[in-house]
């Protein structure tokens, strides 16, 4: 008898608990946080001001392609968007591209391998160098600070090459107080991807820096992404005995390790990045940030002859007293938005803070 008692009493108890589980759900209460989807446009992107143009044109198009009933709806799958690297949602220049500044380093500065840098890798880096001084321009220096890349750093494993990065991201930026190479995150872009994501999109970084760089840039950072959705400028990579044997005939085995190969491939710049989002994604996107002309080639494949509704956004780089700013740069990205049509996002009106109150802009010198 008493037992039949205790089987009534944890039936009861346990009936108690189902009904107010149940009435936690409906009220949306429970354990687990809000899912990022239930806030809205003007919560998740709290650090754009209020009256910013280019936010309120993000959150219209998000409402109305994540509305199922709408006519520009979007299904999930189709909901892709790419993004440049620098100066779209990390620190450009300071005083120049992160990659171009490791590449000076790692040839001119670093002292288990500057004595054995070829003199090509040097008269690439000195020409960084002289371009971080002076703001000198040299013609085919994109190309070339490629295959320095390549070389410089060829023979070490992916996970020693990103090891590297990781220790190079630690030395303070140069123009500001607060933080380190690798903190330079806009953390307003910031805010923008895990918008996105929180409404189903899938994002890519589509960057003209090698893409191994951009992994490890992107390795231990508050940008939350997998290294399949980072594409960026190409080099080879083989297995140490390999030497000049081509991969159709040489066969990898249980003692090797992926190296780099020394040889530099592409820059994904430009009509570059046209072919390798189809190559590598294979969906037209719908959505693309950038901040340069680098980025026109793909803000145009996004925007043109899409069957679904599509923006482009641009970063103007106006701000000059929290950021590396050039207002001469800036007003021709916005004279090339109103020739585009695309919406441009004004760093100094329409955030309300970059890199975050910890950091300040160095006085200059």
């Amino acid at each position: 008898m008493k037992t039949n008692k205790t089987w009534k009493v944890l039936t009861a108890l346990l009936l108690c608990a189902l009904i107010v589980v149940g009435c936690l759900y409906a009220l949306g209460v429970g354990w687990k946080t809000q899912p990022a989807s239930s806030a809205s446009g003007e919560e998740m992107l709290s650090l754009w001001t209020e009256d910013a143009a280019s936010k309120k044109a993000l959150i219209e198009y998000i409402d109305a392609v994540t509305d199922e009933g709408g006519a520009e709806f979007i299904p999930v799958e189709k909901r892709v968007a790419v993004f440049d690297l620098d100066g779209t949602l990390f620190c450009e220049t300071d005083p120049n591209y992160f990659d171009y500044c490791l590449l000076k380093y790692r040839v001119l500065d670093d002292p288990d391998y500057k004595d054995k840098a070829s003199d090509f890798e040097k008269e690439v880096a000195n020409k960084i160098k002289e371009q971080n001084e002076t703001g000198a321009s040299f013609e085919g220096l994109e190309v070339d600070h490629g295959k320095a890349v390549a070389s410089a750093f060829s023979g070490m494993t992916v996970d020693e090459f990103n090891a590297y990065i990781q220790e190079f991201k630690k030395q303070p930026m140069p123009s500001f107080d607060g933080m380190t190479r690798g903190d330079g995150w806009y953390l307003p872009m910031l805010q923008v991807v895990e918008y996105l994501k929180a409404n189903d999109f899938t994002v890519y970084v589509v960057s003209g820096t090698d893409r191994f760089i951009v992994r490890g840039i992107v390795d231990q950072s508050p940008l939350d992404l997998p290294n399949g959705q980072i594409i960026g400028s190409d080099e080879t990579l083989v297995a140490p005995d390999q030497g000049d044997t081509d991969g159709l005939q040489y066969v990898y085995d249980d003692d090797d390790k992926l190296v780099l190969g020394g040889e530099f491939i592409v820059k994904n710049l430009k009509m570059n990045k046209v072919t390798v989002i189809m190559q590598e994604i294979g969906v037209q996107p719908v959505l693309s940030f950038g901040n340069s002309t680098g980025d026109g080639s793909m803000a145009e494949y996004v925007t043109s002859g899409n069957p679904y509704k599509s923006l482009a956004f641009m970063l103007c780089c106006d701000d000059l007293e929290r950021e590396n700013g050039n207002e001469e740069k800036a007003q021709k990205m916005v004279d090339l938005c109103a020739e585009f049509d695309w919406v441009p996002v004004s760093m100094k009106n329409d955030w309300t803070t970059i890199y975050g109150d910890g950091v300040t802009k160095k006085a200059a010198q």
